[in-house]
């Protein structure tokens, strides 16, 4: 397919509103945050919120969010295990908060140790939430499907790279921020907000309404 120039803002308004919708701080982007600062498993976890983006947008972009309008148990379902698995991590890093000896840059005890745990703690993060659902889906799937074709494609693409940005930004750009974390007493704050987000977001989640 020949790029129509005449679309391309459209592809900018897709770009522009995945960042609207991703960049505010949740469950996926502190675990990400925090895998950054580590340096473990960057790579393979940007690649992995990266391509869910794309799966859970192209899902909307195919029809799919109506599935979730006409079953909606489907996201009850997500609302439950999804709110116990946060709440579960959310009072493993107040706990962890505890330990000084944890929370040291690259010491055995810090992030998940296996890059098969680190990209489950990663799938559950994203697919047992519903609001990503709600967000990639239904909203930017139906803003797509708005456009017709092929302007619904330039919107799906815009929506993509948006969210390649910002996970290269926030994977690679949290490096930065390592000689503040050099110190115990800074992975403390950060696993006790962690820790209080996480609770946070699993009583949202789970008093949420249903669609």
């Amino acid at each position: 397919m020949s790029i129509d120039t005449a679309l391309l803002p459209i592809a900018l308004t897709g770009f522009t509103t995945t960042l609207t919708l991703i960049v505010a701080i949740g469950a996926q982007n502190s675990y990400v945050l925090k895998q950054g600062i580590l340096g473990r498993w960057v790579t393979p976890i940007i690649i992995f919120c990266v391509l869910s983006d794309v799966l859970l947008i192209g899902l909307g972009v195919f029809g799919f969010g109506s599935l979730i309008h006409a079953a909606p148990w489907i996201l009850e379902v997500f609302r439950y295990g999804g709110s116990i698995f946060l709440l579960w991590y959310g009072l493993n890093a107040l706990w962890r908060s505890r330990k000084s000896e944890a929370l040291i840059i690259d010491t055995a005890d810090s992030g998940p140790q296996t890059l098969t745990k680190a990209l489950l703690i990663a799938a559950a993060m994203t697919y047992l939430n519903p609001h990503a659902y709600l967000d990639t889906t239904i909203l930017l799937g139906s803003l797509a499907n708005n456009y017709g074709d092929p302007g619904r494609w330039y919107y799906y693409i815009g929506c993509c790279f948006g969210s390649l940005a910002w996970f290269l930004l926030l994977g690679y750009g949290s490096r930065f921020l390592r000689p503040i974390f050099a110190k115990p007493a800074a992975w403390r704050v950060l696993d006790i907000a962690i820790g209080l987000l996480m609770i946070y977001l699993a009583y949202t989640i789970f008093t949420m309404p249903s669609l």
